[in-house]
């Protein structure tokens, strides 16, 4: 009986110890570094109060709510994905929360009858959910509107877009959702919402090979770009639902560094728009003529009063006024190391990222 265990023990140690060799070796961040790209520095100008999750990868996706009448009393939405919601104001103060499950990404829709915020929810890991709140724009409050099924799987990542309305006054808003699914599904979600009731319905349905995580819609085109984490930026074009997608960018270890993480957008006018991508290999961010896929430049959180970022998951670009500071827009990015503290959101002017790109 000894003998027999001392064989077993044997065995199970060579197995590790040949596993062990077989494993790809990361490579060393400093090496990711200088084998992409060169990428400017522009320092952020505020950073949010950490989530509550601490000494944890917990924060991971922002948004935004622009006040029209008052743009610095604008409010961002930021994820904890081991407990819930935070809402921010533009200083980066705690307005409100709802520390009501594991939402991972975060997205948000203006209409008629009220600010409905949308985050992917992952609380079941087998069955996806969306899980939608009202956001009161003077109290920084969410309050729980409803809870809408997205299909089988582990939700990860969420945008959402305007679709067409009843022309009847007093219509419900109407938006279509994407969910981002772990296991490489797309599922497209119609939404209606008036008087706190919602009505919901299934659309098209994507799958790419491997985990995807962030998305985001061009309101200039309607395309849909997601990204795969160790493959790259898909672009999907909804109003062809039986077309394949097409690979937009890919992550190549120069210009994008897996994983590729959060995207996000910037409409120009007269022009094509702008996309962001999170280069999370290297800490770096990289910017896409979405006419043509053409990178236009890189650039990293670092410098100034406010430490940089690392590791980012989810960002957020909103262009126009956002008060003293962000008058051409405001880029949002989660910080995966905040100093070796709990994570949190990072703000930077977006005329400072397009002054040091050239663009």
């Amino acid at each position: 009986m000894a003998a027999r265990s001392y064989a077993s023990l044997f065995g199970a140690v060579s197995l590790a110890l040949l596993a062990s060799a077989c494993a790809p070796k990361e490579i060393p961040i400093e090496t990711r570094i200088a084998n992409a790209l060169p990428a400017m520095d522009v320092p952020a100008t505020v950073e949010t109060v950490p989530v509550g999750t601490a000494n944890a990868d917990a924060a991971d996706d922002p948004a935004i709510w622009r006040n029209p009448a008052n743009p610095s009393a604008s409010l961002i939405i930021g994820t904890d994905k081991k407990a819930g919601l935070y809402v921010y104001g533009m200083d980066g103060t705690v307005r409100g929360s709802s520390l009501t499950g594991r939402y991972n990404n975060v997205t948000l829709f203006a209409g008629d009858h009220g600010i409905v915020v949308i985050a992917s929810d992952r609380t079941d890991p087998v069955n996806s959910r969306l899980a939608l709140f009202l956001l009161d724009p003077a109290t920084g409050a969410l309050s729980p509107l409803a809870s809408v099924p997205s299909g089988a799987g582990e939700g990860y990542g969420v945008c959402v877009t305007g679709a067409p309305r009843v022309a009847t006054v007093g219509a419900p808003d109407a938006m279509t959702a994407y969910a981002a699914i772990k296991d490489g599904t797309v599922r497209e979600i119609r939404i209606t919402h008036k008087g706190g009731k919602v009505e919901h319905s299934t659309g098209a349905t994507w799958k790419l090979n491997t985990q995807i995580e962030g998305c985001v819609i061009d309101p200039a085109t309607g395309a849909l770009y997601v990204g795969e984490e160790d493959v790259g930026i898909w672009k999907i074009d909804p109003a062809r639902p039986a077309a394949a997608p097409v690979l937009f960018a890919a992550a190549d270890s120069k210009q994008l560094v897996a994983d590729v993480e959060g995207l996000a957008l910037a409409t120009r006018e007269g022009e094509s728009s702008l996309l962001v991508a999170s280069s999370q290999g290297d800490n770096a961010y990289a910017v896409f003529d979405t006419a043509n896929g053409k990178l236009l430049g890189r650039f990293r959180i670092n410098g100034g009063a406010i430490d940089g970022t690392s590791e980012t998951d989810g960002i957020e670009l909103a262009v126009g006024d956002y008060g003293p500071g962000f008058g051409q827009g405001v880029f949002i990015a989660q910080d995966g190391d905040n100093g070796g503290g709990t994570q949190n959101f990072k703000l930077v002017s977006w005329a400072a990222i397009l002054a040091a790109l050239g663009l």
